[in-house]
């Protein structure tokens, strides 16, 4: 069988898209995009690699055994990384989550994650340093995480039941195991936890009601994703999302009333409600994040840094920025301050609203662009 090879980017545009300007400015802890937007968050994909299948992200139809993924000196070393994110947070960033693939594969992440967690915000306070996994090496990895400066951790989890759950995942990896890491992480202090449920329609939607009873009365927040048009690999259909809306609607229904509550800051990905409270006590909170139906584009103060080192702008685009070009630039040697400068150039020209675009255009066919694939961009 011959290699399967999704083109990720191609390297001549980016590099040449990328210019030094003549007059350097000093960051000044704040950025803003043609939408008055913030620079607030970074995700950063350490690996494009994955140990599941998912149906929704790597389905195993494309991401099989002949699949071609980046050799290793194409990813940033942790030194490349930390450089890219101090530049970032001297641009007001307050967030990092780390993210892949499965960033737990990357080996030494610990390291990574340590030096990451000596970078102070631009007010001196300490780096909001989270990271998003599958579990599946959670136990394990949890303690040694936490001691490393991890802050807190989000845990994939797309079903209780079994069956449901192995057949989303695709490699036969249990609901049980999941739940253990999830209880590690908890017991070494990653938290609030949260658990995130991406909503399949006739697939794992009819584990709404079992996801909500399990976690209610938790100190984790569990959240569920609308199934969104990310990437070309998943064979997205509108008839498959499950809006939130209704999601809402079954989790009332079902007993469990829920209250809309106030978002934690401005340009917060999630919608925030909590369970009606029982014998005046807290009984948990969930989220809804609802990129098909009510697109939230406005707010959105993400950047993300793929594997390689390209600088994204928007989780649905089809170009990204190649960074690691001026990092590497075997003729000149790039300041810190020279690369703050583009960053800055970049975010301040972003102007990307996909989600409301699809909105107002036919809803049923996204709008036209080959999107990169969420394995290699991180969600």
């Amino acid at each position: 069988m011959s290699e399967k090879f999704i083109p990720l980017t191609d390297h001549r545009q980016y590099k040449a898209n990328l210019r030094i300007p003549a007059q350097l400015e000093q960051p000044v802890g704040m950025l803003a995009d043609t939408m008055g937007r913030p620079l607030h968050d970074l995700r950063i994909s350490v690996t494009d690699r994955c140990n599941f299948r998912c149906v929704y992200c790597m389905p195993k139809e494309v991401f099989d055994k002949d699949y071609h993924f980046l050799p290793q000196t194409s990813l940033l070393s942790f030194e490349e990384i930390t450089r890219i994110a101090r530049i970032f947070v001297a641009h007001g960033v307050s967030k990092i989550r780390l993210t892949g693939g499965e960033p737990l594969l990357r080996k030494n992440i610990e390291k990574l994650i340590a030096m990451l967690s000596e970078i102070p915000t631009h007010d001196g306070r300490r780096l909001d340093l989270t990271l998003t996994t599958n579990g599946s090496l959670l136990a394990r990895k949890a303690q040694s995480l936490k001691d490393a400066g991890l802050t807190r951790v989000t845990v994939s989890l797309d079903a209780m039941n079994e069956a449901t759950f192995k057949r989303m995942n695709d490699v036969d990896f249990s609901v049980s195991d999941v739940l253990d890491g999830i209880t590690a992480a908890h017991y070494v202090g990653l938290g609030p936890i949260k658990i995130n449920m991406v909503v399949k329609g006739g697939m794992n939607d009819d584990q709404i009601i079992p996801m909500a009873r399990y976690f209610k009365n938790t100190p984790h927040i569990l959240r569920f994703i609308e199934y969104m048009d990310v990437g070309a690999s998943n064979g997205w259909k509108l008839d498959e999302v499950i809006p939130s809306a209704e999601i809402v609607r079954r989790i009332n229904a079902a007993g469990m009333k829920l209250i809309a509550i106030d978002p934690n800051y401005k340009g917060e990905t999630a919608e925030r409600w909590r369970y009606e409270a029982e014998n005046n006590s807290g009984s948990g909170e969930i989220g809804l994040i609802s990129s098909v139906t009510q697109a939230f584009c406005h707010d959105c103060s993400r950047a993300r840094l793929s594997t390689e080192g390209k600088l994204y702008t928007c989780l649905f685009a089809n170009q990204g920025h190649d960074l690691r070009a001026l990092l590497r630039d075997d003729q000149l040697t790039h300041s810190d301050l020279a690369i703050s400068n583009v960053v800055a150039q970049l975010w301040q020209a972003r102007g990307d609203r996909y989600s409301e675009l699809r909105s107002q255009n036919t809803p049923q066919q996204p709008v036209a662009g080959k999107k990169i694939e969420m394995s290699y961009i991180g969600g």
